[in-house]
């Protein structure tokens, strides 16, 4: 058994599916699903049973995952600290982030760490914000780009920029033509939203109810993809998306925004770091070249939010 097995494990533990890891490793599900059972034969016992949606871990596989997240922890600061006794910064950083920030911020950072850092290798993640939150408490990732709700006071948790809410539409809708639209004009609209329990979508639910009614949700879809498809291809729905992922599709003319006001919905983008363990080098200075990105492009994680000329 080698630690790349007991990390495959923990990340099929993680996203719950065999297919899911297969996707984001570029293989095969079969090809995991081996894996996974000739490591439950060198362990002794069933690590996973079948869900109607994927996988969970046994009783057994739960004592496995405890044990096997501390000795990776463990394993990996051992070699990170060897690694920072070197002259040439290098290792692995394992980074979480959301679907809208993985373009081109990330561009940015990789252009620099080949430039400046060519021995520190980026692994990105993308998952929403829960999932990220699960990525940071299991040591899977070093650090996350997170929505917050609130203005972040916690130590492990760097502010990056503030996000308001815009209502998307496709090019011609009389709502999102303004720059501003009242929050309480989504009464009655016909919206793609995110599914419950998501807390983003409990956000715009209770706003709603604070104003006297309740959001009309047409359809329901958690990816940022899909919900920009749907309004891009049928006039008669609307979206709640942040600027930095409707940007390209506002520069090209694909879509249309208007902020919404009467609130100002507004998130913060955060830098999160894990609240045990301390930063590698290699950690240290992807931290250090986000921020410095961010901070080079006056508080933005892409190019600002522009309307297209008419």
């Amino acid at each position: 058994m080698q630690i790349q097995d007991f990390k495959l494990f923990l990340e099929v533990a993680e996203m719950g599916s065999f297919t899911k890891v297969a996707a984001h490793r570029q293989t095969v599900q079969s090809h995991i699903s081996r894996q996974i059972s000739a490591l439950e034969e060198a362990c002794g016992g069933t690590l996973f049973r079948r869900t109607g949606r994927g996988v969970a871990l046994t009783e057994f596989g739960d004592h496995v995952a405890l044990r096997a997240r501390q000795w990776v922890r463990e394993t990996d600061a051992f070699f990170a600290d060897i690694q920072q006794t070197a002259r040439v910064p290098m290792g692995e950083v394992r980074l979480g982030i959301l679907p809208s920030a993985a373009h081109p911020l990330m561009t940015q950072v990789f252009k620099r760490l080949q430039n400046e850092f060519p021995k520190i290798a980026l692994n990105i993640r993308e998952g929403q914000g829960g999932e990220l939150d699960a990525m940071l408490d299991a040591g899977s990732v070093d650090m996350a780009i997170l929505f917050r709700y609130d203005k972040p006071h916690n130590p492990d948790e760097t502010l990056l920029t503030t996000a308001s809410t815009y209502l998307v539409s496709r090019p011609g809708l009389s709502l999102t033509h303004a720059d501003t639209v009242e929050f309480r004009r989504l009464e009655g609209l016909p919206l793609v939203l995110p599914r419950r329990p998501a807390h983003w979508r409990s956000i715009l639910d209770e706003t709603a109810k604070s104003k006297g009614f309740h959001l009309q949700a047409t359809l329901e879809a958690d990816s940022l993809r899909v919900q920009k498809e749907l309004i891009a291809d049928n006039p008669h729905l609307y979206a709640l998306l942040g600027p930095f992922s409707v940007d390209q599709e506002l520069r090209t003319g694909k879509l249309q925004a208007a902020k919404i006001i009467g609130p100002d919905l507004k998130r913060y983008v955060t830098l999160a770091h894990p609240k045990q363990g301390q930063l590698t080098q290699a950690s240290r200075i992807v931290s250090r070249l986000i921020r410095e990105t961010v901070e080079g492009w006056n508080g933005q994680i892409t190019t600002p939010v522009h309307r297209p000329s008419p």
